[in-house]
């Protein structure tokens, strides 16, 4: 699989100076988690799972959550549970298929090791679970019972833990929290792939929701919680882990809402225009928004709950040529001793050894994702991905 493997090669020549790369299940975990991107979630229960995970990897979704937990009632868990064993097998009997990324979201450590005796042979097709309420105390069992599972599989097996408990919103016990889920992580490092952030728990516990025009980071409450997560667990000196950016939870927008306008010519600029009316027009200026901000504030990737989504934290995750161009600048071998140089752009000053970390988070971006031509952005991106 790759971003954008759905569109037609032709068109990623036009579109990228670099190709987002090809990787499988099996990759290195340093690429998994950076190329993650949009993670779709799916309840468990829909009766024709395989065929939307079909359809889903054929419009370009690289991850997938099946959801035991929150989207669904407490009262179906065993129906879920029974239909993931069937729609697995369904999966597998389809020759040529190749699946996103697919992680079982669970509610209790025991279905780990459970759902994978079940699953059988069809536990190749699974990259791992996600881990609801995260903290040191609960979330241990969880890592246990994973690591059991992939000994008695030979498959391996990732977790993504949700960070979403009451303890790590409240002032009085975060850090105590944050350095409870440090230790644990670390402890199982090898199997932790990317940590999720959980933000509409977060509002949860303060009756709050934020508004279509507003991002995670407008609620003061929710941000500060965010900073403190990536402050402790997504350092870049080697000891952090990707965090991924919280959920958007509008999707007014129609799957193919652009494709009338846009599929005559997706490079022409009275294009561009008509685009960004309709992304305004369908609240969509907002996502926009919240996905800038979760890169800037160094998150990767996002949990959505909407196909329409997918398309927008992809294009805004490939690397731009600047960026490439700047990163590769700073990580030229013969600069190793540091020094300031003038940007091939010629519009900012790169600092060797303070943008290094910043070089090489781009660079695996751009491995994951692909560079962008010099002369494309991001509605060429978007349009350009849109299923036909």
């Amino acid at each position: 699989m790759r971003h954008f493997g759905h569109i037609a090669p032709e068109v990623r020549q036009r579109l990228f100076h670099q190709e987002p790369c090809e990787f499988t299940a099996d990759s290195p975990a340093r690429l998994l988690s950076a190329a993650l991107g949009a993670t779709l979630y799916s309840p468990a229960t829909r009766p024709r799972l395989a065929d939307d995970i079909v359809k889903q990897a054929g419009s370009g979704v690289v991850s997938m959550v099946l959801c035991l937990e929150d989207s669904i009632d407490d009262a179906d868990v065993v129906a879920g549970e029974e239909n993931l064993v069937r729609q697995f097998a369904d999966l597998d009997s389809r020759a040529g298929v190749e699946p996103p990324l697919l992680f079982i979201r669970v509610r209790a450590p025991e279905q780990i090791p459970d759902l994978v005796r079940r699953l059988g042979a069809t536990a190749r097709l699974l990259s791992g679970f996600v881990v609801p309420k995260f903290t040191e105390e609960r979330g241990l069992p969880f890592l246990e019972a994973l690591t059991a599972a992939e000994a008695e599989s030979g498959h391996r097996l990732f977790a993504m833990p949700v960070l979403e408990s009451p303890e790590l919103l409240y002032r009085e016990s975060r850090v105590d929290t944050l350095e409870g889920i440090a230790r644990a992580v670390d402890k199982f490092r090898d199997r932790v792939l990317a940590l999720r952030l959980g933000v509409t728990d977060f509002c949860s516990s303060y009756g709050l929701r934020r508004a279509p025009d507003m991002t995670a980071y407008d609620v003061q409450v929710v941000a500060s919680v965010i900073a403190d997560v990536v402050n402790m667990l997504g350092r870049a000196d080697g000891t952090g882990f990707t965090v991924t950016g919280p959920v958007w939870e509008y999707f007014r927008v129609p799957e193919r809402m652009f494709k009338p306008q846009l599929r005559q010519s997706p490079f022409l600029e009275v294009q561009a225009v008509e685009l960004r009316e309709k992304l305004i027009e369908h609240a969509m200026d907002g996502l926009l928004r919240e996905i800038s901000l979760d890169q800037a504030n160094g998150l990767l990737g996002k949990t959505c709950i909407h196909p329409s989504h997918v398309l927008p934290v992809h294009a805004l995750s490939v690397v731009s040529h600047e960026e490439f161009s700047d990163a590769q600048d700073i990580l030229r071998p013969e600069r190793g001793g540091g020094g300031v140089l003038r940007s091939a752009y010629t519009n900012k000053m790169n600092e060797v050894k303070p943008h290094r970390a910043w070089a090489e988070r781009t660079l695996l971006r751009a491995e994951a994702f692909g560079v962008a031509r010099e002369d494309v952005g991001f509605v060429e991106l978007l349009a350009a991905g849109i299923p036909g």
